[in-house]
């Protein structure tokens, strides 16, 4: 064919309800080629939709010479091995899932291998390759550099009623079991979940407002998933973190900048739903300016940078070394929340 193979490592939801729709609207430049899922099941499943290959082996995907790009939709702890194998196995280029990796000594492995191999690897934080963004990204000014406060909300119903709508799921992960919120280190083990889980969408977009975390200082896991977290820099900045995944049906994802003379709003799709990119309106000395909504969202335009670096029409818009810092920013934010609630533990 001529289009690009893509190949997917894991056929979870994501897969299912956001990935392959997508694809499904960009097949004038790519074309699922393999599946691979260790449920022989799902991977045959979810192939026979696109017509495309399956196996329950990593191996055996890089090996398929159809495959030439590889998306990494796997549990966390295997992004960083099968990220390194596929550089180098030759792939022209890769995707890996949110997080990198779950560490930044492995994150680092897989941009030391990218670069020795040159097959680029990109993560699939949507919300950074989305057009509005990018559109008022060269707008903005010394927003960076002026921010005081900074607020990201997340509010949405949950994932089911979303993966239902966009797909008919095959198969779908098991439930952990529930916490128990009163034990400290239930508490402090769900607040980096969520944090790892879902926030991580937007910390790569709160870090370039709020490069440095000095101190985490409120932290309140909410039920039945979700957090409030706040925080601050070392320069006095602040931010509002806000997540959560209820009843409601009303979704809200917003991320929000105030500084001395200027603002940033951005309202961004929920990931499930295809409606093209956020809406971004920005506030300067120069008046207000609006950008967007675009026709392609951001997994969208995460994948059309895909095909362009593995044709060699672009180069990546993110270096590794950012990857590598993303990843750590979001860690350490979380090990910082879950510290403040065992230390209200011990002292309750």
């Amino acid at each position: 064919m001529s289009t690009l193979g893509v190949g997917f490592i894991g056929a979870g939801p994501v897969t299912q309800a956001i990935h392959l729709p997508h694809l499904a609207g960009l097949s004038d430049r790519l074309h699922v080629a393999h599946v691979m899922d260790v449920d022989p099941t799902t991977a045959a499943a979810v192939a026979a939709r696109s017509g495309a290959h399956h196996s329950t082996s990593v191996e055996e995907l890089l090996a398929d010479d159809g495959v030439d790009v590889v998306a990494v939709c796997s549990p966390h702890s295997f992004h960083a091995g099968q990220a390194i194998a596929c550089a180098r196995a030759g792939k022209k280029a890769v995707l890996v899932e949110k997080p990198f990796a779950t560490t930044t000594e492995d994150a680092e492995r897989i941009a030391e291998v990218s670069a020795k191999t040159g097959v680029p690897v990109i993560v699939g934080a949507m919300h950074t390759y989305d057009p509005a963004y990018l559109a008022v990204e060269k707008h903005w000014g010394d927003l960076p550099e002026t921010a005081h406060h900074i607020r990201s909300v997340i509010q949405l119903p949950p994932n089911a009623r979303y993966e239902t709508l966009a797909t008919q799921l095959h198969s779908q992960p098991v439930a952990p079991p529930s916490r128990d919120l009163s034990d400290p280190a239930a508490r402090a083990a769900a607040i980096s979940g969520s944090l790892l889980g879902l926030a991580i969408h937007n910390l790569p977009l709160i870090r370039r407002f709020l490069p440095e975390v000095k101190a985490v200082d409120t932290v309140l896991p909410l039920k039945p998933f979700g957090y409030l977290v706040t925080l601050h820099g070392p320069d006095g900045r602040t931010a509002e973190l806000i997540g959560h995944i209820g009843n409601s049906w009303r979704p809200e994802w917003t991320f929000e900048v105030w500084g001395a003379t200027s603002e940033l709003r951005l309202d961004f799709t929920p990931s499930y739903v295809r409606a093209g990119s956020a809406e971004a309106t920005v506030r300067t000395a120069d008046g207000l300016r609006v950008f967007g909504p675009y026709e392609h969202n951001g997994y969208e335009a995460e994948w059309l940078h895909l095909a362009d670096l593995a044709t060699g029409a672009a180069t990546p818009l993110y270096a590794p070394g950012e990857l590598v810092a993303d990843l750590g920013y979001a860690t350490d934010l979380a090990a910082l929340a879950g510290a403040v609630l065992q230390q209200e533990g011990a002292a309750a």
